[in-house]
């Protein structure tokens, strides 16, 4: 109990001696902080001032677009919220290098953020001044928010809105050059399956420019036709249709392996057609990749920089370093007197 109070004690008399040390220099600390507080209020007004614009949007699904319209199950809404797997894609997008090279383009970045592209280092300066000024980020509730800070209100406006609309030029054309992938094989083999169908036809006219048209019904009627002939004694039909019989079973494993084959050929013409639109359409179609909440607009009042806050700060910290730096210099003048 004793300890407790004599460390409390002991506290008491440290805040105390700050206080009289504070309170002893306080014509440094007024000197510093006016010091402080002019210059920092003149490097405030020497900032250049800028503007922010915002979007506010959701990525949608990334589902087949032919598969919606051609699939009998639907396989997912194409006017759905996106999941965050879906922001995270589209967000990536947006943080590209073509999206940044096409906004560049589209904007003259390099004239209008007053940068000789002439210079060694100009495109790494170019891009550091860029990613400074525009952004993209998730929020909490899963939308992406696009910002763009500018001198000029209405060029950050422009910029955030672009944005949006090369982001989904992008992913529309990555999407499509995807599909026309999977396009090009799906017809390869639509023609493929045609050609083999063709084929196996041709060959089953020719069976039937022979008087093939049922084999099993052929070969049934015959051999009744033959066991009457033989049964009526009737020698002379009875060879014929022997004759017959033989000819037709020569070409039986040809008519069996023929109608074999068309038969799931046909089936499988139908998939692999059904699989041609669909891909015709992903590789043609092009959908908004998200819904925009909030379009930019120009902003009536500046964002940065705070003034107020930088003069705040500035004066708070330098008087801190000024308080640390004072206490050092009291400490090594008792330590150096107690040497003495």
């Amino acid at each position: 109990m004793i300890q407790r109070d004599e460390n409390r004690d002991s506290a008491k008399l440290d805040s105390s001696h700050l206080l009289l040390f504070v309170f002893s220099k306080l014509r440094i600390f007024i000197i510093v902080g006016v010091i402080t507080l002019i210059i920092s209020a003149g490097v405030s007004l020497v900032i250049e001032e800028k503007f922010e614009s915002n979007v506010i949007m959701f990525a949608t699904t990334q589902s087949s677009i032919g598969e919606a319209f051609f699939e009998e199950s639907k396989q997912g809404d194409l006017l759905a919220y996106g999941e965050t797997e879906d922001a995270e894609r589209l967000l990536q997008l947006l943080n590209s290098n073509k999206v940044r090279s096409q906004i560049i383009t589209n904007h003259n970045l390099d004239e209008h953020y007053d940068i000789d592209l002439k210079e060694v280092g100009s495109r790494t300066l170019l891009q550091k001044e860029y990613n400074s000024n525009v952004g993209a980020d998730l929020t909490r509730f899963g939308s992406i928010r696009i910002h763009v800070l500018d001198r000029d209100p209405n060029v950050a406006r422009d910029i955030a809105n672009d944005l949006v609309f090369l982001v989904d030029s992008l992913a529309n054309a990555l999407r499509n050059d995807r599909a026309k992938s999977a396009l090009k094989l799906a017809k390869e083999s639509y023609n493929q399956a045609i050609k083999e169908i063709e084929d196996a036809e041709n060959e089953l006219s020719e069976l039937h420019s022979h008087g093939i048209y049922d084999f099993e019904a052929q070969v049934e009627g015959l051999t009744a036709e033959y066991g009457r002939a033989v049964a009526e004694n009737n020698m002379r039909g009875a060879v014929i249709l022997k004759a017959d019989l033989e000819r037709i079973s020569k070409l039986a494993n040809k008519y069996n392996k023929l109608t074999n084959f068309l038969e799931p050929a046909y089936e499988q013409l139908a998939t692999l057609k059904k699989r041609f639109d669909l891909m015709k359409v992903d590789a043609s179609t092009q959908l908004p990749s998200s819904l925009v909440v909030d379009f930019a607009e120009a902003a009536d009042k500046k964002t940065y920089p705070v003034r107020w806050l930088i003069v705040v700060v500035s004066v708070l910290s330098t008087l801190s370093m000024t308080l640390i730096l004072l206490l050092i210099v009291d400490s090594l003048k008792v330590a150096e007197t107690r040497s003495k």
